[in-house]
């Protein structure tokens, strides 16, 4: 293979890279965006959840809004990165509470960590790139 040829094939594999990133970003916006919708609207289901957790419907007010910043967040290219891992924290958060305090399903949190960890991985470079804006 020559030099040009992989210059080409990189720059093909970048391109498939960064289309993938971008439609688990989408992915990711929308479920966060519905979850974070479902929490703030007093959704029955999730209101008894949290009631459950028992520390007070403010967190599941929180969880709302982090949710929502989050999927707003992991759209914007600079802060794609730094949105997902404030998603992956939310999941992380979400397991303990499965596995500490109100017994259910751990599939789903688990899985949206580790989506929400490939896009802090994939998009790993804006974010330090953002982190260095504030380091001047």
């Amino acid at each position: 293979m020559t030099e040009k040829q992989a210059a080409t094939a990189s720059a093909a594999r970048h391109l498939a890279l960064n289309i993938a990133l971008w439609v688990l970003q989408a992915f990711l916006a929308f479920t966060f965006l519905s979850a974070g919708y479902t929490k703030l609207s007093g959704d029955p289901l999730q209101v008894e959840l949290f009631a459950n957790v028992g520390v007070g419907q403010w967190l599941r007010h929180l969880t709302g809004v982090l949710e929502i910043a989050g999927a707003i967040g992991v759209l914007i290219p600079p802060l794609s990165g730094l949105a997902a891992c404030g998603l992956a924290g939310i999941m992380v958060s979400a397991i303990v509470i499965t596995v500490l305090v109100v017994p259910g399903d751990l599939w789903a949190p688990s899985g949206f960590l580790v989506l929400s960890l490939l896009v802090v991985l994939g998009r790993w470079s804006r974010t330090k790139a953002l982190i260095g804006t504030f380091r001047r």
